[in-house]
């Protein structure tokens, strides 16, 4: 009785645990690019009361007698299938269809998001919610203010892409000798940043990729941001569309790949099993009154 007491225990810690993922998920259900989670259980050690035996004696084999001891968290899986695309219209909005992840710096520590919610701030670097760069190839002298860009120039994709720069889109450069402010400007599937100036369009940037080995090995940091870990493999960066790689599509956003339906099942099922196992707690103890009761 002792350890169907322990057994509940165990089963009603480990259902909270999958309620409170549960909850995280339905929480962030219109989260930007949000992955959703799932919970995995094992059983736990198991007392063995008698070993099995071989036939013997014209006797049959014996299966071994064992009794559980619980259940505990196999693992907690993240659910890296994409989420569907919404248009929103702004030009600094970007998705991506199919694989990889935006590599996003402060300065100090390199994250990776699939969350293209970005803009561009006073000097034209193009940024995230929170301030961090998003990373890329630049043109030559794109740091310069104003820079002094040529229309007839195409940046050139080193293999393997070693080094990343901060992306930026100058408000004002110099084209072809000629000084001129940003009209508008646009992102092709591939990440190239195409400006306009005046009549000039001018590459100025290319979006890179990130891709894993094993992109759910990846560890969350919160504000939709990922590290790598030592299961997700080292970041490998390319370029969208190349092969092993998405497309990038301006103006839309990758919403939560959540499914608020089985969520909702899920946390039917686990209320239940959440029930039962602290009904086997309350049975067992009455069993054991029922035991004491002897006494009297």
């Amino acid at each position: 009785m002792l350890r169907s007491l322990f057994s509940g225990v165990s089963g009603m810690r480990n259902q909270q645990t999958k309620l409170d993922v549960i909850g995280n998920n339905i929480a962030n259900v219109n989260t930007t690019a949000f992955k959703g989670a799932r919970v995995t259980f094992k059983d736990m050690l198991n007392q063995t009361l008698q070993g099995a035996s071989d036939s013997a004696s014209g006797k049959g084999g014996i299966n071994p007698k064992q009794v559980g001891l619980g259940v505990a968290i196999a693992a907690v899986d993240t659910n890296m299938n994409q989420g569907a695309l919404q248009s929103t219209g702004r030009s600094t909005d970007l998705a991506i269809e199919g694989n990889g992840f935006f590599v996003i710096s402060d300065g100090n520590e390199t994250r990776y998001t699939r969350d293209g919610s970005f803009s561009i701030d006073k000097n034209g670097y193009l940024v995230t919610s929170e301030g961090y760069h998003v990373m890329g190839l630049t043109a030559s002298n794109i740091t310069a203010s104003p820079p002094n860009l040529s229309s007839s120039a195409a940046i050139t994709v080193p293999n393997p892409i070693s080094s990343l720069d901060n992306i930026r889109i100058p408000l004002e450069a110099s084209v072809d000798g000629v000084d001129s402010k940003l009209t508008s400007f646009s992102i092709d599937q591939d990440g190239k940043i195409k400006a306009i100036y005046g009549d000039k369009t001018v590459e100025v940037g290319i979006i890179t990729l990130a891709n894993f080995q094993n992109p759910a090995g990846l560890t969350k940091l919160g504000g939709n941001s990922y590290k790598e870990s030592s299961n997700s493999g080292a970041a490998e960066f390319g370029t969208a569309t190349s092969s092993g790689y998405g497309n990038i599509q301006q103006g839309l956003l990758e919403m939560s790949n959540v499914d608020l339906a089985n969520e909702f099942t899920e946390m039917i099922i686990t209320s239940r099993a959440f029930q039962a196992n602290s009904r086997t707690i309350t049975t067992s103890d009455e069993m054991l009154q029922e035991l004491l009761n002897l006494k009297r």
